[in-house]
């Protein structure tokens, strides 16, 4: 059997994602890929059961949706893991465990960087025996859900973006700016609503990052975002992902917002993540 691309509306009442089937990632040929690439563009998010690739193999695969970012120390494949690089448990104090709690907050990944992401991969080493899901929302169809006037107030608004803002707000500031090598006063400013570069959709543009809208005062503005993100949040415009090892994600950070759900800490969870760059025409930040 080749390769078969099942829309998650079919199985899963939702309104992004695919689930692919019937392919190594490992070993692609060029028409599976341009088969994945186009999927991609259509699904805004790819999931590959069981797959089990290795580092270089996810790396590689990764490269094919363009330029990854170098992560933490040169880094660009790390693991998003509650355990250290010897198996140890992280201390709940620490600035990575500070960060795992901020990803249980709606967010898409670098908007807080000068260049935002395009896409991410994650793959699954160690699950968790409950909990620890991924879930995605789609902000294209968040922002047609709108009602006309709604979305002409938003296309005129920008917000900026920081990584700082985001962690005050769950208590966990410590050493964030020395972790990722920035400053707090590094907050890019985006468009509430971007065209996808690809498709031509437009989308919401938001998450836990977005803050500080010009032209509003600090209530204002985080009123208006929280209500947009409540409101984006919400079937059938989410996906939960159940992990099984070996399972591998590739989502578009340009309209997708995505989250990591709670589990037990004491027990381990090992994801490995990469990242690929934005266009620097479409995904730098605004002047």
């Amino acid at each position: 059997m080749g390769l078969t691309i099942t829309a998650l509306a079919d199985t899963h009442a939702c309104t992004l994602g695919a689930t692919v089937s019937g392919v190594k990632l490992g070993a692609l040929n060029p028409a599976d890929w341009r088969a994945i690439e186009q999927a991609f563009h259509e699904h805004a998010l790819l999931v590959f059961p069981a797959q089990h690739l290795d580092d270089q193999q996810q790396l590689a695969f990764a490269q094919r949706f363009g330029e990854v970012e170098v992560l933490v120390e040169g880094k660009t494949t790390i693991a998003i893991s509650n355990r250290g690089e010897q198996g140890q448990a992280l201390r709940e104090d620490s600035v990575f465990m500070q960060l795992l709690r901020g990803n249980e907050g709606w967010h898409t990944d670098s908007s807080y960087m000068s260049l935002a992401a395009k896409a991410s991969v994650l793959s699954a080493r160690v699950v968790p025996s409950a909990g620890g899901e991924t879930e995605w929302a789609d902000m294209r169809a968040a922002y047609e859900a709108l009602d006309v006037d709604m979305r002409a107030r938003l296309e005129r608004l920008s917000a900026f973006h920081s990584l700082f803002y985001s962690q005050s707000r769950i208590g966990a500031v410590a050493k964030v700016g020395d972790y990722y090598g920035f400053n707090a006063g590094e907050a890019p400013r985006r468009a509430l609503v971007k065209i996808h570069p690809e498709t031509g959709r437009r989308a919401l543009f938001i998450g836990r990052h977005a803050c500080n809208i010009p032209g509003m005062d600090a209530a204002e503005s985080e009123a208006l975002l929280d209500g947009l993100m409540d409101f984006a949040c919400r079937a059938p415009r989410i996906y939960r992902h159940h992990w099984q090892a070996g399972d591998i994600v590739v989502w578009d950070n340009r309209c997708l917002l995505h989250r990591a759900r709670p589990y037990d800490y004491r027990e381990p969870r090992v994801m490995m993540h990469t990242r690929i760059r934005g266009n620097p025409d479409t995904e730098s930040a605004l002047a």
